[in-house]
């Protein structure tokens, strides 16, 4: 390793920039062997429906990590790495938002805010979920205690709190109108495609066993998304720094995970799990992580998790500025 955080930094940019070079020809194929999987899942939900629901709800597993594999590509596109073209980005990313039920412009804004701070301890709130530190916990009020531990219930965090989110939040627009217009003018105008589409399904097929069938999907497909953004960045070695000692870099290698997954988990979740090369260039589009992991021996330093290790994350609640590290409620309990 370079001895300089700015050689470093530099090592790490020079050995990532041959990959943040999307693939319009790899870019189309991903949404072929994505969206028409997807359709025929939902598609095949509605009308099993009909005869059998049980069978028919079975399906809604696969079509919802289909569905996340799609927000994957919204994602991309709003990283502009998706095609080479700004407007094909804009175009795809705004129409598989109706999809996840997820306002490009609106989200887009809201990821970018993330990836500018994770980690950083004075800005936290955009992006993130909420994390506390010890200190910061214990002076909160016992009703503020309760709340926060409510939140980060594992029900409420994985269970409740992403189907509030997709399916709630992002249909309800906040801040100064005049000022956020972009961020309203997206919230609106998906909520008033996804209104269109309904008024479509309910004089065509039925509303009844559309809604029967997706809204399930997109449940599991909330819930998946939450967990995989939640290991990403809640693991006990984490990284948090104040603003002063703060820094890009150590952020996206020491505060993001390497979420070793199977290869098809991987590929359902669009490699999303190597994480800290995500954070680090934003621009490389999911179908190449993998192979700048495979072929740059830097991006190995990462913290990897496993699928059965990453379960033990759920039950860290709050970072110990003094061990460095976060901690279950348990361990507060303890130490008082």
């Amino acid at each position: 390793m370079p001895e300089t955080p700015a050689a470093y930094a530099r090592s790490l940019r020079d050995a990532l920039a041959a990959y943040a070079k999307p693939d319009n020809r790899r870019a189309v194929i991903q949404l072929l062997n994505t969206v028409p999987p997807f359709v025929v899942l939902v598609a095949a939900m509605v009308c099993g429906i009909y005869f059998d629901i049980w069978p028919a709800m079975a399906l809604a597993v696969p079509a919802a990590f289909l569905l996340v594999r799609l927000f994957i590509i919204q994602h991309d596109c709003g990283h502009g790495s998706f095609f080479k073209s700004r407007r094909a980005n804009d175009l795809v990313g705004k129409a598989i938002g109706v999809l996840t039920l997820t306002p490009y412009v609106y989200w887009r804004n809201e990821h970018a805010t993330h990836h500018a701070t994770s980690g950083n301890l004075d800005k936290r709130g955009v992006g993130d979920i909420s994390t506390l530190t010890v200190r910061e916990y214990l002076a909160r009020s016992a009703w503020g205690r309760f709340l926060y531990r409510l939140y980060r219930n594992p029900l409420v965090l994985f269970g409740i709190g992403p189907t509030w989110q997709f399916m709630i939040r992002h249909r309800i627009p906040t801040g100064n109108p005049l000022r956020k217009w972009r961020e309203w003018g997206s919230i609106l105008g998906t909520n008033a495609t996804i209104g269109g589409i309904l008024v479509i399904v309910a004089l065509s097929i039925g509303l009844g066993p559309f809604l029967l069938a997706y809204l399930p999907v997109m449940a599991c497909a909330a819930s998946i998304g939450v967990w995989l953004f939640y290991v990403q960045h809640q693991f006990e070695d984490a990284y948090w720094e104040r603003a002063p000692a703060w820094d890009f870099h150590a952020a996206a290698m020491q505060g993001c995970s390497f979420y070793d997954l199977p290869r098809v988990l991987h590929w359902l979740t669009g490699h999303i799990g190597l994480h800290h090369i995500h954070h680090l260039a934003s621009r490389i589009p999911n179908y190449r992580l993998r192979e700048c992991f495979e072929q740059t021996p830097l991006m190995r330093q990462a913290k990897r998790l496993t699928l059965w290790g990453s379960i033990k994350c759920a039950r860290l609640t709050l970072w110990d500025e003094e061990l460095r590290r976060l901690v279950p409620f348990g361990a507060v309990r303890r130490d008082r």
